[in-house]
């Protein structure tokens, strides 16, 4: 009987010899890179380049300090210095690339390193090392696209934090104080009078996934209403504001309605069938260079927009509506401002034609703002982003100033407002009749070189600012760099956009401003133009529907400056 085979023993597969490295030879070499980091990056930098097939050859290190040496023992790699030496190395070497592995929380330390490969002329990659990775956590403060607040706890939210997202080479703050970065102290709301136009009410918001839209929401939602209904065409902002509220407020009644208040019809049918109490009008297009190169875009959202809102609220007996402004609705130079004062026009006509005297008044109103900080695409977020990549800081004009307030205020602020009376039927004598336009305390207006240079101290950083100037057709380029040793971020002008204004305006010279009964909102005082009645604002309406839908952008200018005639030529045209 033959003996039982024995089962073939398998073999481990013979891994190659790791490659040592070698210091390379003078002259650009094709794959031959330096690694910077600490020593215990460096030698598990080295280990992993070893391991792997076809990996760049490591042509030596650099370390961050000098005082490191001592505590080298096998790198790894050869040593060539440590960062401070890189000059000197890179003329001997003259390195294609260098790999930097460093811990996130050595967030300086990165951006010098970055800077120092960007002055000599190396291309960077960065390697996280395994710490990183083992010790990330989710991060339970990030916001999402749209502006939006994902999981952000709410004293976080009530103190005007906004969380900072920035890229794996760069860990900032967790938080930036933003009412302390523009030297703000926040106004409250009066909760008593907010409460008895809110709890157990309806409320509508529309825009409810934007950045003012979604904080409407939550302090809405605070108010305990009988329902809170989101309107948002953006099916991913709609998504996440409507998980938020579940989140935060689960005993809330909600409904979230994905519709563009463009449309008049469906949006008449859905404010009849949810019959809302309240709406806060939220929803425009904002962003003001993009807005002048497509005006038309500009005229149907912001215009038949609060249009269609409007007149379906004042036909579905709606007890209060609030628009939201802004201040570039005063003497606008830009396609957004000058639509944004037509959509004024229209609703302060639709309360003076009677509104007020149908069978439960419709109480119209509408509120002027500056800037928000940490809104979505705001000047906060472009700063985190260029912080994150090494800079520099971009601002466009070195005389550019702002108003500034911080999203939760700003929406406490606005829900303020509707608690107010003036202009109401049961309003103060001396009030006007019609819709009042009240305008939020924004304090003084900020440089925004200022802001930036706050931003990036905020980060433990030294601005410097690169200033340039015109002289002979020349471009002469100052720069002051400080001496006490902190890292530098560039600040660099980048020049105004078209349709921005240098200083913007919260109210028209001839507009009267009076206090009300909260301190942190003013009212106008005065008549409403010519413009803004009755057979003036037809044609408005008649005009800019005939070129709504126009290719052609000037055809489109000409028709909102017959009705805007105070907007300024644009940089654009």
């Amino acid at each position: 009987m033959p003996a039982p085979s024995k089962a073939a023993t398998p073999r481990s597969p013979r891994r190659p010899a790791p490659r040592r490295a070698t210091v390379g030879a003078p002259g650009r070499r094709t794959g031959v890179t330096l690694l910077i980091g600490t020593p215990e990056t460096i030698r598990a930098l080295a280990g992993q380049l070893a391991a792997v097939d076809g990996a760049p050859m490591a042509g030596g290190c650099l370390l961050l300090r000098a005082d490191e040496r001592s505590t080298t023992d096998d790198l790894g790699v050869p040593l060539l210095g440590c960062l401070e030496d890189l000059p000197t190395v890179q003329g001997t070497h003259n390195f294609r690339t260098a790999i930097v592995s460093l811990p996130r929380v050595m967030h300086e330390a990165i951006l010098r390193t970055r800077q120092a490969l960007r002055r000599a002329g190396i291309a960077e990659r960065f390697v996280p090392p395994i710490t990183d990775f083992l010790g990330a956590e989710p991060d339970a403060t990030s916001t999402d696209p749209a502006g939006g607040p994902t999981d952000a706890p709410a004293s976080a939210s009530a103190r005007g934090k906004v969380p900072c997202r920035p890229a794996a080479t760069w860990q900032a703050p967790t938080s930036l104080d933003l009412a302390a970065l523009i030297g703000r102290t926040p106004h409250d709301i009066d909760r008593q009078s907010v409460s008895r136009i809110l709890a157990g009410k309806r409320i509508l918001v529309t825009g409810a996934g934007g950045s003012i839209g979604s904080h409407l929401a939550q302090v809405g939602a605070a108010f305990n209403p009988e329902q809170l209904i989101l309107m948002e065409r953006s099916e991913n902002a709609l998504f996440e504001i409507d998980r938020q509220i579940g989140r935060r407020f689960p005993g809330i009644c909600r409904r979230a309605i994905l519709h563009d208040v463009v449309d008049a019809d469906q949006t008449l049918r859905h404010l009849d069938a949810l019959r809302p109490h309240v709406v806060f009008h939220g929803a425009a297009h904002k962003h003001v260079p993009l807005m002048e190169d497509h005006p038309a875009h500009a005229v149907t959202n912001n215009l038949f927009g609060t249009k269609s809102i409007a007149d379906a609220s004042v036909a579905t007996g709606v007890e209060r509506f609030v628009m939201i402004s802004s201040d570039k609705a005063v003497n606008p130079a830009s396609v957004m401002g000058a639509t944004k004062r037509l959509a004024e026009i229209y609703v302060r006509s639709l309360a003076s034609a009677g509104a007020f005297g149908a069978p439960n008044p419709t109480r119209l109103s509408l509120v002027r703002f500056g800037n928000v900080l940490g809104s979505a695409c705001s000047v906060l977020t472009i700063w985190s982003a260029q912080l994150a990549e090494g800079g520099p800081i971009t601002v466009t004009d070195p005389r550019m100033t702002r108003f500034f307030m911080t999203i939760p205020e700003a929406a406490t602020l606005v829900i303020q407002s509707a608690a107010l009376d003036t202009g109401s039927p049961a309003g103060d004598a001396g009030a006007p009749p019609g819709a009042p336009v009240y305008v939020l305390d924004m304090g003084r207006p900020i440089g925004i070189v200022d802001l930036a240079k706050r931003f990036v101290r905020a980060h433990g950083l030294e601005p410097n600012v690169v200033a340039s100037s015109a002289a002979d057709g020349r471009t002469v380029t100052k720069q002051a760099r400080p001496s006490n040793g902190t890292p530098t971020i560039d600040i660099v002008f980048t020049g105004a956009r078209p349709g921005e204004k240098i200083h913007e305006e919260l109210a028209y010279a001839a507009e009267m401003l009076r206090p009300t009964a909260h301190p942190g909102i003013s009212a106008w005082g005065g008549p409403a133009p010519e413009g803004e009645r009755g057979a003036a604002v037809a044609s408005l309406v008649a005009d800019l529907s005939a070129v709504r839908m126009s290719t052609d952008r000037q055809v489109v200018l000409a028709a909102i400056r017959r009705h805007v005639p105070e907007m300024t030529q644009t940089d654009a045209e």
